[in-house]
């Protein structure tokens, strides 16, 4: 009698076990084709490209305070010369609010002065000392967002990013730019302005792992009245045409490009910086439906910029 209970009872468990698995089978399909228990889809990890352009490049500091006023987070920064310059700053943790401050007061004698030299007119050596008093930490390793900054190597042509190590010198050699400031010497290769190599550092925001990509392109001529009036004047429109032709080496790698309005300003308009941070500005807010897009969507990670995407080729030395 206690035997045939026993058989009984370990029958009606294999039975209940057996629903159990089918209930729990079926469960696992239904989520797995309604996505109730599919993997999360991946945030938007938002990195923005700040190019260079000079005095011009302020207005990157209003694009930067609508994204802070917004509280739209951004993951990554990458900076060319004037970028990079701003990019450190901030991401040092320096708000937007700070930076407008310091941007209407900053003048060119701030951070570089004449002299003679067979490598350029002007040497940046003033940077160190105006670095050293905005920056908030003076590491990329200590810094609050993680950063680019994009110089290129003279002798080769290819670029250089430093995302490691002292802020100050990287700063200083991405915005060497060439005939008007000196070349920054580091770890024996002899620097230059970052725009030859990343006119807007798009790509390396890419390989930090961004997954959207917001460049800010200042687009226009270096004089504004079309005739030059020096030598810096030649110097300087010669290189906005190239980077003009150059598009394609950054703007594969970009899923939006903001150009602030500032066709009207001259690269030493250091006097007018409200008005370049309200171009910025501008041109953010005009941006925000697409970017707000990104935050809300709900779609696969293919959908968020991981397709592959070609390698730019490298500008050669001359």
């Amino acid at each position: 009698m206690y035997s045939g209970r026993t058989d009984v009872g370990g029958f009606r468990l294999r039975v209940v076990s057996k629903i159990v698995k089918s209930v729990k089978g079926f469960g696992h399909e239904f989520s797995r084709r309604h996505g109730q228990h599919a993997t999360p889809y991946p945030l938007a990890r938002i990195g923005i490209a700040l190019g260079g352009g000079f005095a011009r490049g302020i207005a990157h500091i209003g694009v930067l305070k609508v994204l802070e006023e917004e509280n739209i987070a951004i993951q990554f920064v990458a900076g060319t010369s004037v970028g990079a310059l701003i990019g450190a700053i901030y991401c040092s943790g320096a708000s937007a609010a700070e930076m407008e401050e310091i941007a209407c007061r900053v003048r060119f004698r701030d951070f570089a002065r004449w002299t003679i030299s067979r490598y350029g007119f002007a040497s940046n050596r003033r940077m160190t000392g105006l670095l050293n008093n905005v920056l908030k930490v003076k590491s990329f390793e200590e810094l609050r967002i993680p950063l680019a900054v994009a110089t290129t190597d003279f002798a080769s042509g290819t670029g250089v990013i430093f995302q490691s190590g002292p802020l100050v010198q990287p700063v200083r050699a991405s915005c060497a730019y060439p005939g008007m400031f000196e070349p920054i010497r580091i770890a024996e290769k002899i620097l230059v302005d970052g725009m030859l190599a990343h006119p807007v550092p798009t790509k390396p925001l890419r390989d930090m792992g961004a997954n959207r990509v917001l460049a800010v392109h200042l687009r226009g001529r270096w004089d504004v009245g079309g005739v030059p009036r020096h030598l810096f004047d030649v110097i300087g429109q010669c290189f906005a045409i190239a980077q003009e032709n150059s598009a394609a080496l950054w703007r594969p790698w970009t899923d939006l490009v903001i150009e602030p309005e500032v066709k009207g300003f001259r690269y030493d308009d250091f006097e007018h910086s409200c008005e370049l941070i309200r171009a910025g500005e501008a041109a953010m807010r005009a941006a925000l439906p697409e970017v707000r897009a990104w935050l809300n969507a709900s779609s696969p990670s293919t959908s968020l910029s991981t397709r592959a995407m070609p390698d730019p080729a490298v500008v050669p030395a001359d």
